[in-house]
């Protein structure tokens, strides 16, 4: 009897699991239809007149970035592969990744990431509204939400790579300034809901970027305090995608530019579509 008992619990257990996974699934989705919606239906046309007056290194960026003529589209839906670790510097423990993301700065993102396999394998989503991973599929092992942390950690990282992954989403946004901090770095800040972030990009002689820098509200410490500390990621294997040229290869992490550095996210971008408005 106790044994049917327990049987018929475990049961119920991995319904409720599998039930709370799919409202996972579904959350996902509408989020990413929510940013997807806000693609832009007759944007502006990329112009160089258009960064005549941000810092030489920011034009040189822009010039290269886009193409003349191209629409400025905000929202990409980018599909990668690639390497995440699970571990520290010291044993990475890296495993094979697949994601999918909608990137709509400075709205939001959602990246839906699966890695590793077997009883080992990770998936869930990282958002500027959530964190939400499972271990094989039923067992939930992160889950962060509704924070000031996780709103500006996220912030920040989605800021970034919108700078690389969606450039014209920054000829459309208010209140952007611009800063030369060298011949070949700029800094852009971008506030946004009583949010503000600041990166720094890097670009080679013909405007290609190749390193992004920023300071990211971050927890990933010693400590397991949130502060702010160098985040940053190296750039390669630029590639046009719809009159955009983008990077395809990115190695990212945290501590950049320290001895603590090392790249807990290693993308190899397979696509990047700029989809167009759905029917409303």
């Amino acid at each position: 009897m106790l044994v049917a008992f327990a049987f018929a619990l475990g049961a119920l257990g991995v319904v409720f699991l599998c039930g709370w996974r799919v409202l996972d699934h579904r959350a996902d989705r509408a989020q990413m239809a929510r940013l997807i919606a806000l693609q832009p239906n007759d944007p502006p046309r990329f112009s160089a007149s258009m960064v005549a007056d941000l810092p030489a290194p920011a034009r040189r960026y822009f010039t290269y970035a886009i193409t003349e003529g191209t629409p400025l589209l905000k929202v990409a839906i980018l599909e990668m592969t690639g390497q995440f670790s699970l571990g520290s510097k010291a044993l990475p423990k890296y495993q094979k990744m697949s994601a999918t993301q909608v990137l709509a700065a400075p709205e939001g993102f959602v990246w839906k990431m699966v890695c590793g396999s077997g009883l080992g394998r990770m998936s869930g989503s990282d958002s500027g509204l959530w964190t939400r991973f499972w271990l094989g599929g039923i067992v939930p092992v992160a889950r962060f939400s509704g924070t000031n942390d996780h709103r500006r950690a996220a912030f920040g990282r989605y800021i970034a790579e919108a700078l690389f992954w969606t450039p014209g989403a920054y000829l459309l946004m208010d209140n952007v300034k611009w800063t030369a901090v060298s011949g070949d770095t700029f800094r852009v800040s971008v506030p946004h809901a009583g949010l503000e972030q600041s990166v720094d990009v890097t670009i080679e002689a013909d405007g290609r970027p190749s390193k992004v820098v920023f300071p990211r509200w971050s927890n990933a410490n010693p400590d397991g305090t949130y502060r702010e500390q160098p985040f940053g990621a190296y750039l390669s294997a630029h590639q046009s995608f719809d009159g955009f040229r983008l990077p395809t290869h990115v190695e990212a992490g945290n501590h950049f530019g320290t001895d603590a550095y090392f790249p807990f996210y290693i993308a190899e971008v397979a696509s990047v579509r700029f989809p167009s408005v759905p029917d409303r």
